[in-house]
């Protein structure tokens, strides 16, 4: 008999009858779940401005940073490398007060903090404050995935959260979007110069703050602390729960924990591999000026945009992994074309087919991470895993460097040949490495596609509780299901 999760990789024929059409399941939503939904997006939105804010100011893309403080280009770099490395901080604290007091405040407070700092960055007047200030905002940035993709998708009917799984990590591209535009349009323009890219940033959190402030809490998250109340767990012995859930999913599910962590890691790789070297391949081995080469960053980015909450329905009709599996092999028809196109049309469709794909399959993780998830871990799981991901795909830049370095050829520069590094042949070895991993990472991995958070109670519900629960979705179940390979408990 074939493993579990060969044999679970696609939703049979009956279980894809029962999935509700979008429009129809998306007429249903009422006006707080809409709300919900649209603030969950801005929030993920405003961690991506002040992200790609760095990147443009600082990064390869823009160096305002090292001109107007005098440092090299590696000390400007280490703020790039704290930042991503103070993200799991946020991660682990904002959704462990998430999961223990609910989804509002702490995103609200989350929010906040962001907007605080990124107003902050905007005044800077040493290299050193800016690298206090956007150390402190790195933490704040960390917390914002997990507890506002919970918020959203355990409020949501179970037939639109593949599709708002998609959007929701849109905001990333969005984010890119609207801080490229910025960079490319209004700094040149303004006497503030960089410092308006923050400040534009600190407007929309500021304002995203206000908007989940004037929401009501989780109604997951509310119709589970009233039934905690029912039966006398309140205060300090619902404190003690928590906590005792937490050394629970250590002890047995920490292979689960490992997992996660290995697949937010992959997609990262994959992610870097397909846009860290693309600009400066338009820019030395095309020859394109800066702007045209910018354009087709965000024509890509529009790519992404459109194929993260496509690929998110698609999930929820034939199964989270296959999705995913199915998108990223599309990426042998997109890539050529992205890198060895002869004319500026077929490169930028390449590069929107491409991010189409990449960020396409990135689309189904917040759901998928979601439902995978212990469930009085939602918001911290989720969170922890993607940040750290991040942390042990930062490699990637460094390894691509390297080898551009050893990588070289030649063009054609004023009738002079010119040694350059062959940024195509490099960036179609990393992401044809990275997409073979990331689907076999994706192959094994478990699918819980469908399943009914309300029946987990989702918030603080212990183990002990949780695995008498009966039903086709319920927990036990799937540790059974899954024994030997994410649970340790046998």
């Amino acid at each position: 008999m074939a493993p579990h999760f060969l044999r679970n990789l696609v939703r049979n024929k009956e279980q894809r009858q029962r999935t509700v059409s979008l429009f129809r399941t998306l007429r249903s939503l009422t006006g707080i779940q809409w709300a919900q939904f649209f603030v969950g997006w801005l929030a993920w939105t405003c961690d991506s401005i002040d992200l790609y804010s760095l990147s443009f100011v600082a990064g390869n893309q823009g160096q305002y940073i090292a001109k107007e403080f005098k440092k090299t280009p590696q000390q400007v770099n280490s703020a790039i490398t704290v930042t991503l490395l103070l993200r799991p901080i946020g991660a682990l604290l904002f959704g462990i007060l998430s999961d223990r007091y609910g989804r509002k405040w702490p995103l609200v407070c989350n929010l906040f903090l962001l907007s605080a700092f990124q107003l902050c960055t905007g005044f800077v007047r040493e290299f050193d404050q800016f690298n206090v200030v956007r150390s402190a905002s790195a933490i704040a940035m960390g917390g914002i995935w997990g507890v506002s993709t919970s918020n959203v998708l355990e409020n949501l009917p179970i037939d639109a959260r593949g599709f708002a799984s998609g959007v929701l990590q849109q905001g990333s591209a969005a984010g890119y979007v609207i801080s490229a535009v910025i960079s490319m349009f209004l700094v040149p323009k303004v006497k503030a110069g960089w410092r308006s890219l923050y400040w534009i940033g600190f407007a929309i959190s500021f304002v995203a703050a206000c908007l989940r402030a004037i929401l009501p809490e989780s109604e997951s998250f509310a119709s589970t602390k009233a039934a905690e109340q029912a039966r006398g767990i309140e205060g300090s012995k619902k404190t003690k729960e928590f906590w005792k859930e937490i050394k629970k999913v250590l002890k047995w599910r920490w292979l689960l924990c490992v997992y996660a962590v290995v697949l937010m890691a992959s997609f990262g790789f994959l992610m870097s591999a397909s846009q860290d070297m693309y600009f400066l391949f338009l820019v030395k081995n095309k020859e394109l000026e800066t702007g045209p080469a910018l354009f087709m960053t965000i024509f890509g980015s529009i790519g992404a945009t459109l194929g993260s909450p496509s690929t998110g329905n698609l999930s929820q009709r034939f199964g989270r992994r296959i999705a995913m599996i199915v998108t990223i092999v599309l990426l042998a028809a997109f890539v050529p074309i992205s890198l060895k196109g002869t004319s500026f049309f077929l490169i930028s469709n390449g590069a929107f087919g491409v991010q189409q794909a990449v960020q396409g399959a990135m689309g189904v993780i917040p759901i998928y991470l979601a439902e995978i998830s212990p469930p009085a871990l939602r918001a911290t799981f989720p969170g922890v895993a993607y940040q750290m991901g991040n942390i042990i795909s930062s490699v990637t830049p460094t390894i691509q460097a390297f080898g551009a370095e050893h990588l070289t050829t030649k063009i054609i520069v004023k009738n002079s040949p010119v040694v350059v590094p062959d940024y195509s042949t490099l960036q179609a070895i990393f992401i044809s490495v990275g997409a073979v991993l990331l689907i076999l990472v994706i192959l094994i991995g478990p699918e819980r596609h469908g399943l009914e958070f309300e029946k987990q109670n989702v918030v603080n519900r212990p183990m002990s509780i949780i695995v008498e629960i009966p039903g086709p979705h319920s927990y036990n179940e799937d540790i059974e299901l899954e024994k030997g390979i994410y649970d340790t408990s046998t």
